[in-house]
């Protein structure tokens, strides 16, 4: 069963950076042809689409976030990262990651303004 396990959210002051990770198990070898997104939901709002990486590396990013995110992936250790930079403050926002039609439980981060 694969299991997908999101860490790295936290408090980061506006401005400010963070890295968050995507582990997956369960995958076996196969974790290198799976195409891994991120999303992120705010208070009251829909879950939104942030950024996708595929299989081989092809990056895809929201309009919103180019420039900011920096999607990535290590195959070797079955995770996908999400460097977010010049965080704004937009409250609290829960990042998941989904891949293999799974989805984490999310990793939550509050930007202080």
């Amino acid at each position: 069963q694969v299991q997908l396990v999101e860490s790295g959210g936290g408090l980061v002051q506006a401005g400010g950076s963070l890295r968050l990770s995507c582990a997956a198990s369960g995958v076996g070898n196969t974790f290198s042809m799976f195409a891994v997104g991120w999303y992120r939901q705010a208070p009251g709002k829909q879950r939104e689409y942030v950024a996708l990486i595929r299989s081989g590396g092809t990056t895809m990013y929201a309009e919103s976030v180019k420039g900011r995110y920096t999607i990535s992936r290590d195959d070797a250790k079955n995770t996908v990262y999400q460097q977010i930079n010049s965080q704004r403050p937009d409250d609290k926002v829960v990042y998941y990651c989904t891949g293999a039609h799974d989805w984490g439980q999310g990793t939550q981060v509050t930007v202080s303004s």
